[in-house]
């Protein structure tokens, strides 16, 4: 007892947690059972049964699954993980990679080949022509079965560097055959693709940490262990065409704030099962640590309140977590329908799910790594090992188990096999209401790389009754080379948004080559634009970046004066103004719907001026900073001089002009002395070198901390400055202020724990109460951020507007994460105080 209250005193849990983990140290183990046992620990949504599909020995510890063309699973089998307590012998080439079937109908896997063995954790796989595409020892390999026995025959190295890290848990998987025909990946900034008989690998953005998946709208979903659900709002690289500018939304958007998981078992194993709030009174955990494999049901067993639902793996409780997917204009939002209570969850504490997919059956599939342990042997905590040890979970392994979750009373369709059908069926399956179907006959239509298809695909891509079936015939004859800009333009006037908009991405590169299409596209939209909807306008504001200049600033000018307090608006058109920051700056600074000063413009500005400074472009700089050299500067003025010097304080390479900026040659009583140090850092010019600013403020900073700072002021002003203000100054109705808050400046844990959970109820600040209706009742939670981003936006706002905090712990965020877990609503101030004085009192502080 005394090495268990040593481990629990260091690490600050208090008496509630001591009197926790002796709790949990009495009960009892939790014994392997059966495949036949645990069914009987399942609590499912009503109407709905499980049903075992396939268990040890035919599989063992199952961490991927898919099916082929002609219904066989394939299952990616990780037997070398954690072989005991540290791992010893991981290294070994026991993983395999094996196909099951069911040849009788009944389901139930009866025949089971290997088609690869000897791997080195295997943790991806995608079928593709001739083969597989295998992920095993950190590397990605073709493999090619040349007889058709389900054996693979070669295996053939594609990319030495495809899993980047050499840790199971932050190793790149996924190999997602999206709706654009390329592969894409979580934890990773890569994808593939098949073109001419070789497989190229592109970069992309990078996505989330175990698994990865798409919508209907071919939109990508992932996530990462402490965050449920995120996905792409827009289409892959666009926002990343830009190198000058670093977008701030779009890309891996949080979806949900709910962190809350329903166990309905004891979880004491959890690797922070020490940390107050980690687990509740009855050592049930309470909120995601091992979210994984989020997967957007797009089948038809299940009955229609589920389609378009996406499920999350929660292994360390035991359970899979069902969201509801809400639409808004150019968002998504989504909810758990029935809190409180799981769509899965098991009393079985050896219940893992790692991994779920859709069947051609419709139904929804489950890979039960079905284990004690399922924690790396890197992050193994103290009391971890010790719950595991002593509650007998390290053995047994070398189980799992498939399940499928399915309607009671329901009974399959019979299987067709895609291997055989005609190239006439699969295009009849690109408009079958399940989505598997469409996905497979895509794929199938493209590997088979059939020329003659070009007339009914289109046909169905004009014609069809299926808007689902149009939009896979677009992108089937993208994938085959088949597309025609005759047909694209055509469909500009299609009524169906998803169709119009299709059609807008793939004449893209059209517009590139060809200067018809260019012109006529340009007509178009220009045309067509103030009459579109949102949804269509974020689309176009993206093709604007492939038309001639004139035309393309022209149409950029109008949306982001009409749309531009939409963040993702301002996103999308500083993607397409990559070199051109500077013409599109002068022609706002010129426009008379640009005069009257509004935060979402001067943001744009600033964003625009970023970009500009970041090219290092001296003429444009040059005549930048001229443009500044005014008696009295506006607000737009104001704007740009805040964006360079900002950018000032961070520049180790100064940007040599020919001669002294006037703004910088003279002094200038209306600007701030340390806006001018800053300017003045960024540049050199005869008789100037550049010296770090020698301000109070920046002195905190290394170089480091002020790349964050940066960083901080554009994620700042994306999330925080509509409540805020761009100048920290707060708004009415909104938010208070951050200049001299003691909430700001004061400990910089409580600070990270308003951005990670919220806060509500009456604040004081500068000694005045600030209350609905002067501001909103609740600042919302921003735990989707990653840490590094909560981190910037804390660095910029402790030491901005006259604020001079200091440097903020590069790991302040991420172990108050930790440490907080469990806590899922916004803290009132007393709250937040009280949690501040206990936790000091209980380090000792």
């Amino acid at each position: 007892m005394q090495k268990r209250i040593y481990v629990i005193g260091l690490l600050g849990a208090g008496l509630w947690g001591l009197l926790s983990f002796i709790t949990m140290r009495q009960e009892s183990p939790s014994p392997a059972r059966t495949p036949a046992e645990e069914l009987t620990t399942f609590q499912l949504e009503p109407g709905l049964t499980i049903q075992l599909v396939a268990a040890e020995p035919m599989v063992q510890d199952p961490v991927v699954i898919t099916f082929d063309e002609d219904g066989r699973l394939w299952v990616v089998e990780m037997r070398g993980f954690m072989p005991d307590m540290d791992g010893t012998g991981e290294e070994k080439p026991v993983g395999r990679i094996s196909v099951l079937e069911d040849t009788n109908g009944d389901g139930q896997m009866d025949v089971s080949k290997i088609y690869l063995d000897s791997l080195v954790l295997p943790r991806a796989i995608a079928l593709v022509p001739g083969g597989a595409l295998v992920v095993e020892n950190s590397k990605l390999w073709m493999t090619e079965d040349r007889n058709g026995d389900l054996k693979a025959d070669s295996k053939t190295l594609i990319d030495a560097q495809y899993a980047g890290s050499g840790l199971p848990e932050h190793s790149g998987n996924g190999l997602w055959r999206s709706m654009d025909n390329w592969y894409y990946n979580a934890k990773s900034r890569l994808r593939y693709r098949l073109a001419n008989g070789r497989w190229e690998r592109d970069s992309t953005e990078f996505r989330g940490q175990w698994g990865i998946s798409h919508d209907d709208e071919g939109r990508l979903y992932y996530n990462y262990n402490w965050s449920q659900l995120h996905a792409d709002l827009v289409p892959p690289n666009y926002l990343s065409r830009n190198k000058n500018h670093t977008p701030t939304t779009g890309i891996d958007v949080g979806l949900t704030l709910d962190r809350r998981v329903y166990p309905i078992r004891p979880t004491p194993a959890v690797n922070r099962g020490y940390i107050p709030g980690t687990l509740d009174k009855g050592g049930r955990l309470q909120e995601f640590t091992a979210a994984c494999s989020p997967l957007v049901y797009r089948g038809t067993a299940l009955p229609t309140e589920y389609k378009g639902n996406v499920f999350v793996c929660e292994p360390a409780g035991n359970l899979i977590k069902r969201n509801r997917v809400a639409e808004g204009v150019i968002s998504l939002t989504a909810q758990d329908p029935h809190p409180g209570k799981e769509f899965l969850a098991s009393t079985d504490e050896r219940f893992r799910p790692v991994h779920l997919a859709s069947g051609p059956d419709g139904a929804l599939y489950v890979a039960d790594m079905y284990r004690g342990l399922i924690q790396h042997k890197a992050y193994v905590t103290p009391y971890l090992r010790e719950q595991t040890i002593n509650r007998g979970l390290v053995m047994p392994i070398n189980r799992g188990r498939i399940w499928r979750i399915v309607p009671e009373n329901w009974k399959p369709a019979k299987a067709v096999k895609l291997s055989t059908a005609s190239t006439k069926e699969l295009v009849r399956q690109l408009s079958n209401p399940d989505g598997w179907y469409r996905d497979m006959a895509q794929r199938l239509l493209v590997e088979r790389n059939d020329k003659s298809l070009q007339k009914p695909l289109e046909d169905l891509a004009q014609k069809g009754n299926s808007s689902l079936g149009r939009f896979h015939a677009l992108w089937t004859l993208d994938g085959l080379k088949l597309s025609r800009s005759e047909l694209l333009l055509t469909l500009l006037n299609d009524p169906d948004a998803r169709i119009k908009t299709t059609a807008l991405r793939l004449l893209e590169p059209m517009a590139k080559t060809d200067p018809v299409v260019r012109t006529t596209l340009a007509q178009r939209l220009l045309t067509d634009w103030e009459k579109a909807p949102i949804e269509q306008i974020l689309q176009m504001t993206f093709t604007a970046g492939t038309l001639e200049l004139t035309a393309s600033h022209r149409l950029l000018a109008g949306i982001v004066n009409r749309y531009g307090t939409t963040a993702l608006i301002r996103d999308a058109a500083m993607s397409s103004l990559y070199n051109q920051e500077f013409a599109f700056l002068k022609a706002l600074l010129n426009s008379p719907q640009w005069q009257r000063h509004e935060p979402s413009k001067e943001i744009f500005l600033e964003m625009l001026t970023t970009s500009i400074a970041r090219k290092r472009n001296p003429a444009e700089l040059t005549e930048l900073l001229a443009m500044l050299d005014k008696e009295s500067l506006g607000w737009q003025e104001k704007a740009v001089l805040t964006s360079l010097s900002i950018l000032g304080s961070t520049t180790k390479q100064p940007i040599k002009l020919a001669a002294a900026p006037g703004i910088l040659a003279r002094s200038n009583p209306g600007i701030e002395p340390a806006r001018l140090a800053s300017l003045a850092a960024l540049f050199e010019w005869p008789g100037h070198t550049a010296v770090k600013v020698s301000t109070p403020q920046k002195s905190l900073l290394n170089d480091e901390e002020q790349k964050l700072f940066v960083t901080g002021r554009q994620l700042y002003l994306s999330t925080c400055s509509g409540c805020h203000g761009t100048d920290g100054a707060g708004l009415n109705r909104f938010g208070p202020p951050l200049i001299g808050s003691d909430w700001v400046l004061g400990d910089e844990k409580r600070l990270a724990l308003i951005l990670l959970h919220g806060m509500e109820g009456p604040v004081e600040v500068a000694k005045k109460v600030y209350n609905v209706p002067d501001i909103l009742p609740v600042m919302p939670s921003h735990s989707t951020m990653d840490d590094n981003s909560i981190t910037a936006i804390l660095m910029y706002i402790r030491n901005e507007w006259g604020n001079n905090a200091g440097p903020i712990g590069r790991r302040t965020v991420g172990m108050t994460r930790v440490t907080s877990q469990g806590r899922v609503v916004p803290w009132t101030a007393k709250e937040l105080n009280a949690y501040m004085l206990e936790a000091k009192a209980g380090n000792g502080k």
